[in-house]
């Protein structure tokens, strides 16, 4: 199955071709250019070399967030209109789960965050399953320290394994020195995340859960500063 993968949740995303779980070709967004220009040369730079072009790929896995408004919308309206055309089906793939999968530990939970800015992060706490991770709870957007606490609750005397593109949002903290037990680190993962995006999409679609274009949804998270200065402005309405 050719898979192409996108992730432009972040201004460090990128794009990827896959042939089931074995990576082809990467494109990593290391510039300031907006998405909107930058995705499809990408992903002609990503194709070309393979002698392929859109028609040939099989499936689309796109992270559907969380993210920024602008690039998960960047990245959903693009795959929508390529499933559109060409007909094939899409796997929306969280990215924070995208990022716990690459947890090398073996700890019964996985504790997976990026910087939201605004003294926030977007986080999410997984369970080790034989099958694979398990979402404990929603993803949220939300304070470290508070994350911190709120995952030591859910684990209780377990072990956290915790992974981030971010580290140093909870290791600069004064409540990650006194966690227990204290042997517990956090592993920096690479913010590349569209190949594993892409093997997580392959499995989506071995078990039929894929979505098509009139389907696909973002999980923002975080509601946009439009919106809340909508709702703002509505409350304080005559």
């Amino acid at each position: 199955m050719l898979i192409l993968a996108l992730d432009t949740c972040d201004a460090r995303g990128g794009a990827a071709l896959l042939r089931s779980e074995s990576v082809l070709q990467v494109e990593s967004h290391t510039t300031t250019e907006d998405y909107s220009s930058w995705l499809l040369p990408a992903v002609g730079r990503v194709l070309t070399p393979a002698s392929l072009t859109l028609r040939d790929i099989e499936l689309y896995a796109v992270a559907a967030g969380p993210g920024s408004f602008t690039g998960v919308r960047v990245g959903l309206t693009t795959v929508k209109a390529w499933s559109e055309v060409y007909g094939q089906s899409i796997a929306a793939v969280s990215r924070l789960e995208a990022l716990a999968s690459e947890s090398v530990g073996s700890c019964p939970y996985v504790a997976a965050f990026i910087d939201a800015r605004r003294n926030q992060i977007f986080a999410g706490l997984y369970h080790r399953q034989a099958t694979g991770l398990e979402r404990i709870d929603e993803e949220m957007v939300i304070a470290p320290d508070k994350f911190l606490e709120w995952c030591a609750g859910k684990a209780g005397f377990d072990g956290i394994d915790w992974v981030s593109t971010d580290p140093n949002c909870v290791t600069q903290l004064p409540q990650w020195s006194t966690r227990r037990p204290p042997n517990e680190t956090v592993q920096e993962a690479s913010a590349l995340l569209a190949p594993r995006i892409g093997q997580i999409g392959y499995h989506l679609a071995r078990q039929n859960r894929l979505t098509d274009a009139m389907s696909l949804d973002a999980n923002y998270v975080r509601r946009s500063d439009a919106e809340l200065l909508w709702k703002g402005s509505s409350q304080h309405a005559v």
